[in-house]
């Protein structure tokens, strides 16, 4: 997956979730860039890890985050979005909220940066 280079004004991070006796692979991953311009998002770009065969680019978050708040309750939204249509396999049903957390999470760390 590649995302395009972001400008001065984005923010970005990655987070990386794994069983803490493994230095494998994620369980999930988080990989955000975030603008905020008058407390509202003016762009955002999300990947997640370790929830599909690939790389997952989470345009339906990034579509609801455009233009909405910067705030905790729409990262929500835009997680709950995203994973609404989610069909985990068994045996690793956790990582629908763990991705959901795990996105709202990173979200907000940069939210904070911006600040």
């Amino acid at each position: 997956m590649e995302l395009p280079p972001p400008h001065a004004a984005v923010r970005s991070r990655y987070r990386k979730v794994r069983d803490r006796a493994s230095y494998a692979f994620a369980l999930v991953s988080v990989a955000a860039a975030l603008e905020v311009t008058d407390g509202a998002v003016r762009d955002v770009a999300i990947a997640l890890g370790g929830v599909a065969h690939k790389p997952w680019r989470a345009t339906t978050a990034e579509a609801v985050l455009r233009g909405a708040p910067a705030t905790r309750e729409s990262f929500v939204d835009a997680a709950a979005a995203e994973l609404a249509g989610a069909r985990p396999l068994a045996g690793n049903a956790f990582k629908v909220p763990l991705a959901r957390n795990t996105m709202v999470a990173t979200l907000l760390e940069l939210l904070e940066e911006a600040r």
